[in-house]
């Protein structure tokens, strides 16, 4: 693996399936009594996110502490950012203070890819504008192999707001690498430019039309997990859909279209990286389903971010930590 992670194209298919790899054993170790292990012990990972944060910033905590890593976490409010600090003047601060690793969300496209070349540490993204999130595509592809095998031909549609979702974008390159076949529905007014070409050279689908798909009349054929991404209200300057209302009619996973898809396949799985607009992308009922994977995402977050962690930052010759032959036991943790 590389000595950052700013995109999900920095991962061929091997380094994808060894992180998602380390991250079943890492895994294993949430149900233990005592989670830790001394895997990272000695290093040092800074969470330095611009933006608000629940899933992100919490799993990536955790997976550090987990670890034995000192974690310490920066926001923009409480770093010097909010006194007039240049992005480069901070990033190269606290890369002076010899640091292992920056995790960096940031409100801009490239900026992490930006802070790579100003310090002397690993940088992870943890989502940077509308660009990329790579860790929250191998969580997702974690939570697909988990429930569904092996993802050569499997059908995955991502349905939402294509033109602000970093997600959609990491997600594509990811599921593509470990061969599964994607298809992307949005509006006309939240398809990406550029999209066609794109899809074109990397031989995914895309769609305005949701139900066509659903119904697996597409080029690739019935679907097998849906993945309904958030309305990114935040991140809109005008009207791409003319009210809530009509969107959920068009675009929402509604209890009707959950209905019809599991007619077809009851194994079908439901994601959504969250935060849920329940009642607008995604209805309660499609939500709570049988079907939703929703919190195995949330549980394999911690996992996953674990594993990339000691890809980056543990010594070749550092097995990744197993319950049976954990270095720290529970009694000792104790």
């Amino acid at each position: 693996m590389t000595k950052h992670l700013i995109s999900s194209a920095d991962l061929g298919r091997a380094e994808v399936e060894d992180i998602l790899e380390t991250a079943s054993s890492m895994h294993d170790l949430q149900r233990r009594e005592v989670k830790k292990v001394p895997t990272l012990r000695g290093r040092t990972v800074i969470n330095f996110f611009f933006e608000d944060s629940t899933r992100t910033r919490s799993s990536f905590e955790i997976a550090g502490k987990w670890m034995s890593a000192d974690t310490i976490n920066l926001s923009a409010k409480g770093s010097s950012t909010s006194k007039g600090e240049s992005l480069r003047d901070t990033a190269m601060t606290v890369d002076a203070m010899a640091v292992d690793a920056l995790v960096i969300r940031h409100n801009a496209s490239g900026a992490c890819q930006q802070v790579a070349q100003w310090v002397r540490c690993s940088v992870i993204n943890a989502g940077d504008g509308t660009h990329e999130h790579p860790t929250q595509a191998l969580l997702d592809a974690y939570t697909l192999r988990t429930r569904l095998g092996d993802l050569d031909g499997k059908h995955v549609v991502i349905v939402g707001d294509l033109t602000h979702s970093r997600v959609f974008r990491s997600n594509v390159i990811t599921l593509k690498t470990l061969g599964a076949r994607v298809t992307v529905v949005a509006p006309p007014t939240l398809m990406p430019s550029g999209i066609g070409a794109w899809s074109q050279a990397d031989g995914f689908a895309t769609s305005w039309d949701l139900d066509p798909v659903l119904d697996g009349e597409s080029e690739h054929g019935p679907v097998d997990a849906v993945m309904m991404l958030r309305v990114q209200r935040e991140r809109m300057s005008g009207g791409f859909f003319p009210t809530p209302r009509e969107y959920t009619v068009g675009y929402g996973l509604t209890r009707d279209r959950l209905d019809r898809l599991v007619a077809r396949n009851d194994d079908v799985l439901v994601l959504h990286p969250g935060p849920m607009n329940r009642g607008l992308e995604i209805a309660p009922e499609a939500a709570d389903s049988p079907q939703s994977v929703v919190l195995d995402q949330v549980s394999a977050g911690v996992a996953v971010r674990m594993a990339v962690l000691y890809h980056l930052l543990a010594g070749d010759d550092t097995p990744a930590p197993t319950p049976a032959a954990s270095p720290v036991t529970d009694g000792a943790a104790r």
